[in-house]
């Protein structure tokens, strides 16, 4: 058995057909099927149900699987360490982040890291946290920059999954410059239900955090849900326009307070904040590159 095989099983699974993976892996069908034979010769197991010209996995070929990826991942990663020892390889890291945290965090975090780490590149995904959290178990990015985990996602989280708090970023409620608050520094949380709320979408989890508070509050059910957008940037349009009022993360509107787009109005004894989370996983071999921005980015919190 050698790497080969193992790489060319993935292959066969993740395509689900012997001509798909030999497309992939430029091979002819007769040498994909010579390699995953010889795997079962030397595991003394059936890997695939065989019906037709579809292919499933036995629950030996399942279990192996697991494995296979692991290994096929660590080798890559042990070939491009080498390479980049050398000299001859400019690595890539694959980091994950939530909506706030991509577009207004870490466009200026990446730009200062690779400043002293030429050789080190970024692939940026932006999602939810939901999403991000998905995407490192499948191992499709290598680190995630997320904000507000709920005490309930915590408890779904996978064991090999390392969690390390960051930072927190208040919660503010903004309005128009003309709205009839702009007098006013500071209103009771009743108000808000007099006014018209701008949402994030439904699977946000900073909304989900504000409706627990305002649920805590009693109020939830007086809110006015007057829209859903699906980004902080058409929030603050939309508040702008004097279309409704919004909670929003104070690190995403620093310019328009400052120039006097949008204005903060506090909502007395009513504070409301949310942490945010470096997660990566446990793994004992780290992707090349990816310790030293762990240990830029825990150093700049």
């Amino acid at each position: 058995m050698n790497i080969e095989s193992l790489i060319m099983f993935c292959h066969v699974v993740e395509e689900g057909t012997i001509s798909g993976a030999a497309r992939i892996g430029y091979v002819s069908q007769p040498a994909v099927t010579k390699q995953i034979r010889q795997l079962e010769n030397r595991y003394n197991a059936l890997l695939f149900n065989r019906a037709g010209n579809k292919l499933s996995l036995t629950e030996a070929g399942a279990t192996l699987y697991d494995y296979a990826k692991e290994i096929v991942q660590f080798y890559k990663r042990s070939q491009e360490a080498v390479d980049y020892i050398n000299g001859k390889l400019e690595t890539f890291l694959n980091v994950g982040a939530s909506q706030t945290i991509g577009e207004y965090t870490l466009p200026e975090l990446l730009g200062d890291f690779t400043k002293n780490h030429e050789n080190i590149r970024f692939n940026l995904s932006i999602g939810n946290t939901p999403e991000i959290l998905s995407k490192l178990r499948d191992n499709i990015i290598d680190i995630g920059l997320v904000e507000g985990i709920l005490e309930e996602e915590k408890k779904l989280i996978d064991q090999d999954i390392i969690i390390d708090k960051l930072s927190t970023d208040e919660l503010i409620v903004i309005t128009s410059p003309s709205h009839r608050w702009r007098e006013r520094k500071e209103v009771n949380v009743w108000e808000l239900t007099e006014e018209k709320m701008i949402w994030r979408e439904q699977i946000s989890g900073t909304r989900r955090l504000i409706e627990n508070a305002l649920k805590d509050r009693g109020i939830i059910e007086n809110i006015n849900w007057f829209m859903e957008l699906g980004s902080i940037q058409s929030i603050k349009s939309a508040v702008e326009a004097d279309l409704g009022i919004a909670f929003i993360p104070k690190q995403t509107v620093k310019r328009e307070l400052r120039f006097g787009l949008l204005r903060e109005v506090k909502v007395s004894n009513f504070n409301l904040s949310r942490d945010l989370y470096m997660i990566q996983k446990n793994h004992r071999f780290r992707k090349i590159g990816l310790g030293k921005f762990i240990q830029f980015v825990k150093e700049r919190k």
